[in-house]
Order: structure tokens, then C-alpha cells, then sequence
């Protein structure tokens, strides 16, 4: 058998070892892109280096709806670090914030700056948010620019869906979804002033009054192909940060089963989130049946006063199973949460509801119940912090 001179060898071996490393990286991309949900030890690692999580769904009060806050000629800055200095306040440490494709679709470069300037403003006020990409609810047909003013009297009369119901029954729509969810999780992947990515906020709501008219007739069926899809997009751009979308209607508590909406919802997320705007029984009822997944649990929507959903009632509750809690409505202001949802058959227009629905403050910062600010620093802890603070 012949051997081979050193420079024969080489010859051979040196297009083997190209080979060997381009199968190496080749791997190693595929490893990164099949990422998908955290394990149960990961959520949970994560959750508790959180502390527990205390917040409210948060638009200023000088927008009307998603748009309003992040287009460039009403993004404001100024007011939204007044506000989430009161969060900081009463020890708030997250916010639920809701993004919109348009506004990225209109100007992406400087959409992530203004997303940037957020997260700068939040981190000085020791505050980590969670961000929304899409949302079902309300008006089905967003339109970019100058938005309209409130309906006197009605409860969260601008708010608006994204993507809207052309966008959502149109499959030439998709790659501008994909672009703008691979491209805001992408950005801000390793960004440890985000808490996490909920999906899509109550993907499969039909809405009611004419909105339900205007909504694809097989939007839940759509919502279902997209909502796996962008679970899908978030993934890929490989955040350090969990992803989420939260279950919010009927009795799957009681009856035990979930429709497939809710099973894509809970498959694909890293820790469960969830709605309730019930009073305490029920609201503990749904904690209970989903500590059976073995994943962080937050709370992102309650607090619906006339209903029984009251911070006093509820906030405890989420406290004792270690639940983080996120109220609807911070700061009275154009979305008008304090009316509560049948003003829009019978429309507050004399007078503002004796008991408020949402919201904590009012315009100037003025608590609209002072015992429920105090409830809120003393199980935040904030009360506790004043104190020490005062004793050095």
C-alpha cells in the first residue's frame, strides 16, 4: 500500500476537514433555531428571580389607543415618565404594554427607538414590561396618522386591534407581520429590561356591537394559523426572555377542557398567563387549575370594580399563590376605562360613574381610592421600604 507524502495528505484530508466544520456550524444553527418552549425548571428559575410581579396595563393618558402612544407625532415621553414614576410609587416593578404592527410598518428604525426610549424610561423607575405584539379587542379596522378623539362618556372607545381585520384575512399581509415580530424580538432579544413577550392579548375575542360585524367571520380560525405562527417568528429570533399568551374566557376551570385556541396558547408558552375579571372565588378556581401546568403564573387583566374584581379582594389572593398580578387601567385619560363596559349601549355623558371600573389614578396623579394605593405599597412592599428608608 502506498503512503502518502505530507503534501498529498493535505490534499486529501483538507477539503474533509471544510467539510467536518461547515456540518459543525450547519448543526449548531439548526440547535439554535429548534429552540422551542423553556422546560418547566427553566420558567420557574426565571419567575423567581423576578420577585413577585405587580404592575397595570399601561397607554398614558394622552393616547387613545396603541397608536397614539408609539407614532412619532404623539409618543410622549414626558408624560409617560410621570406616570411610571406613581407605578414606581406604590412599588410597581412591570407593565403590560401593548405595541401595534402599523406603527411599526410606518416607521420601523424609529419605532425601536421610541420602544428604546420606553425601556430607558422603565429602567429608571425599576420597572420591567412586559410587551404585547398583537391584540384582537375593539376596533377591527386600525388606521395609521392622527386618531380620532374619545366618544364622550364611553369606555376605551379608540382602542384598536392589531393586526386589523384586512390584515388578518389577507395571507399577502403575513411576511409584514413576520418582518415586524422577527425584527422588535430580534432587536431587543437580550434586552434585560423587558420582563417578556406576551404573543397576542385575547386572540380569539369576537368583540361585540358592531365590531363583531366587521371582524372576519372566520377570525378564530384565522387567529389560530397566525397565533401559531408568530409564536413560531418570537422563537426564532431566540429571545432571552419567555414568551406568553393568556387564556381569558369561559369555564375551563370547572369543566376542565380547553378549546383550540386556548390549547395553542397554553402549548406554546413559557409560564401561564391568564384574565379574570370575576370576584375572588372564581378568580382563585382558575389559579388552582392552572398550577396543574407547573409554570410560573401571572395574572394579566382584573380588576373590574362593580363585578367584585377589587384590588381588596383580589390582589391578595394572586399575592398568596404566588401569582404576579397586572390590573387593567393605571391613569384615567383618553382610553376612559374608568366608564365601564356598558357605556357603549348607555354612554356616561353627565357624569362620571359613581364607582370607578379601572384605573388607579386620576389625571394629576391623585389616587382615586387612597386605601387601595396603600393596599398596593404594603403588599408590594413599598410600604415596608418607606419605613426602613425613614429609619436610617
Amino acid at each position: 500500500m502506498a503512503t502518502l507524502t505530507p503534501v498529498e495528505r493535505r490534499k486529501v484530508f483538507r477539503p474533509l476537514r471544510k467539510i467536518k466544520l461547515i456540518l459543525l456550524l450547519l448543526l449548531c444553527a439548526s440547535a439554535i433555531a429548534a429552540q422551542g418552549r423553556w422546560t418547566e425548571q427553566k420558567a420557574n428559575e426565571w419567575y423567581a428571580a423576578q420577585g413577585w410581579l405587580a404592575g397595570a396595563n399601561f397607554v398614558p393618558a394622552s393616547a387613545i389607543n396603541e397608536l397614539e402612544m408609539w407614532q412619532a407625532d404623539t409618543f410622549d415621553p414626558k408624560r409617560i415618565d410621570l406616570e411610571l414614576g406613581w407605578a414606581e410609587s406604590i412599588g410597581m416593578n412591570t407593565m403590560r404594554v401593548f405595541l401595534h404592527d402599523l406603527a411599526y410598518q410606518q416607521d420601523p428604525a424609529g419605532f425601536k427607538k421610541r420602544l428604546d426610549q420606553f425601556l430607558e424610561i422603565s429602567a429608571k423607575h425599576k420597572i420591567k414590561p412586559m410587551i404585547v405584539l398583537f391584540d384582537s379587542v375593539w376596533d377591527p379596522n386600525p388606521q395609521i396618522g392622527k386618531q380620532r378623539a374619545p366618544r364622550r362618556g364611553v369606555h376605551n372607545s379608540g382602542w384598536v386591534q392589531s393586526p386589523g381585520a384586512k390584515a388578518l384575512a389577507n395571507r399577502a399581509e403575513y411576511p409584514r407581520l413576520e418582518k415586524y415580530v422577527r425584527d422588535v424580538v430580534g432587536t431587543f432579544s437580550s434586552d434585560k429590561r423587558i420582563n417578556s413577550w406576551d404573543i397576542w392579548n385575547e386572540p380569539d375575542n369576537k368583540n361585540g356591537n358592531d365590531y363583531a360585524k366587521q371582524d372576519p367571520p372566520n377570525k378564530v380560525e384565522l387567529v389560530n394559523n397566525l397565533l401559531k405562527l408568530s409564536f413560531k417568528w418570537a422563537r426564532e429570533a431566540n429571545p432571552q426572555q419567555p414568551l406568553t399568551s393568556g387564556v381569558w374566557k369561559g369555564d375551563y376551570f370547572k369543566e376542565g377542557k380547553l378549546d383550540a385556541t386556548e390549547q395553542i396558547q397554553l402549548d406554546n408558552s413559557d409560564f401561564i398567563t391568564f384574565h379574570s375579571y370575576e370576584s375572588e372565588g372564581d378568580f382563585e378556581k382558575r389559579i388552582v387549575f392552572l398550577q396543574k401546568y407547573k409554570r410560573p403564573i401571572i395574572c394579566t387583566e382584573y380588576m373590574a370594580r362593580p363585578r367584585g374584581s377589587t384590588f381588596v379582594a383580589i390582589m391578595p389572593v394572586g399575592k398568596k399563590h404566588n401569582v404576579g398580578m397586572i390590573n387593567w387601567g393605571f391613569v384615567q385619560g383618553k382610553s376612559q376605562t374608568n366608564y365601564p363596559w356598558d357605556s357603549w349601549e348607555k354612554p356616561y355623558v353627565e357624569y362620571e360613574p359613581w364607582i370607578w371600573f379601572h384605573d388607579i389614578f386620576r389625571t394629576d396623579g391623585t389616587p382615586y381610592l387612597r386605601e387601595e394605593t396603600d393596599l398596593i405599597k404594603r403588599l408590594t412592599g413599598k410600604t415596608k421600604a418607606m419605613t426602613a428608608a425613614m429609619a436610617r
